[in-house]
């Protein structure tokens, strides 16, 4: 059996446990979809096909095979990603955490929207929920409050939210959907939005960021409607526009900073996007549970990223040692952002290195057990 068969063997075993009523035709289809997208770490699905372990050598007929399990309305991604998504947010939860969401909208390339609901884990966030439209990037509420209800039915009793979502075109009705759910949120705003400070007069959130380094503004009224927030106003040095976040608690610098875990999201999201323009179908582009599924199985087995790892000087190009001396803040975040993507990374050499000494591959879906790092 090949490296693909013994990959989509061991999720078989785990869409039958999460999916126990999903058919046996689709659970084998999925299950190879996935294994090849973890064998080739790719969306595109001409090089998937060369790994699919099918019958057939026609590369047309393998394309076709994947187009047509693609486009199967009867693999719905909520449904598929339902049971994964419940243990990562029970696991979110556990000790009383808050959890945190990252709400990501995307235009990508003035074709297709993406509106993507993710859930913040260490310095990554996992794809729990999303939809896919084609034209512009503002999808409005009514789909963002599918995907916020969506993971809210699959939240464990009690649970704390905090929901973060950058400059997209806010709403009376979010604002009003998370006052009602007691959600916090850390929400960044555009400048040009109206809001009344209680100062007697109705200026912009650009006006009240001008000029200031650090602000506090607690009990305003946002939008001509007068929805009461808190504004929190961050500008910090080096950074070209100030951080003007919309919340639930008390502004101070703390609390706006708590915006910037949100930064996962777009290391998390780049597989679905991807898939998206590469199969420019944005009707078939939900149907792409697979794809989170691989990404969620290794992480659980990977132990945690480590953020302060280091990188040794001897394999440090000349441009960015001359980069890191010229400009050491941004160094350092790209040094960030490398350690958290290669989180995932890692748990793919995990598989691989199983696969390769034939040793038991860790469960796709461990039953009874909540996943743990």
């Amino acid at each position: 059996m090949g490296t693909v068969g013994r990959l989509a063997e061991e999720v078989k075993r785990g869409l039958r446990t999460a999916l126990p009523k999903l058919r046996k035709t689709g659970v084998d289809k999925v299950a190879l979809a996935v294994g090849a997208m973890i064998e080739r770490q790719t969306p595109n699905t001409a090089e998937l096909a060369n790994v699919l372990p099918l019958a057939t050598e026609r590369q047309d007929l393998r394309e076709q095979w994947l187009r047509r399990l693609l486009k199967n309305p009867l693999l719905s991604s909520p449904a598929l990603l339902e049971p994964w998504a419940r243990q990562a947010l029970a696991e979110a939860r556990r000790n009383g955490q808050t959890v945190v969401l990252s709400l990501d909208p995307t235009d990508l390339g003035d074709r297709f929207a993406v509106l993507m609901l993710g859930l913040g884990r260490g310095d990554r966030a996992l794809p729990l929920a999303w939809t896919v439209e084609a034209g512009p990037a503002h999808l409005g509420f009514g789909a963002q409050e599918v995907l916020l209800e969506r993971v809210r039915s699959g939240l464990p009793a009690g649970a704390e939210v905090r929901v973060l979502a950058d400059r997209f075109y806010p709403s009376v009705e979010l604002f009003e959907w998370l006052h009602a759910r007691g959600w916090q949120y850390r929400l960044r705003l555009k400048g040009n939005l109206n809001v009344d400070p209680g100062f007697g007069a109705i200026v912009t959130t650009g006006a009240l960021a001008a000029g200031q380094t650090e602000r506090s503004l607690p009990n305003v009224r946002l939008f001509n409607h007068g929805v009461p927030t808190n504004l929190g106003i961050l500008h910090e040095a080096g950074h070209p526009e100030p951080w003007i976040i919309a919340m639930n608690g008390t502004p101070n610098r703390a609390t706006v900073r708590d915006y910037a875990s949100r930064w996962g999201s777009s290391r998390c999201s780049r597989t679905s996007k991807g898939a998206v323009l590469t199969w420019k179908r944005p009707h078939c582009a939900p149907r792409i549970a697979w794809i989170a599924c691989s990404q969620s199985w290794p992480w659980p087995c990977t132990g945690a990223s480590a953020p302060g790892r280091k990188t040794p000087a001897s394999t440090q190009p000349r441009w960015k040692k001359t980069h890191a001396q010229t400009d050491p803040d941004h160094w350092t975040f790209k040094k960030l952002a490398r350690s958290a993507l290669s989180w995932f990374k890692r748990g793919l050499r995990l598989l691989q290195r199983r696969l390769q000494t034939e040793q038991p591959l860790p469960p796709f879906y461990p039953s009874g057990a909540v996943m743990r790092n």
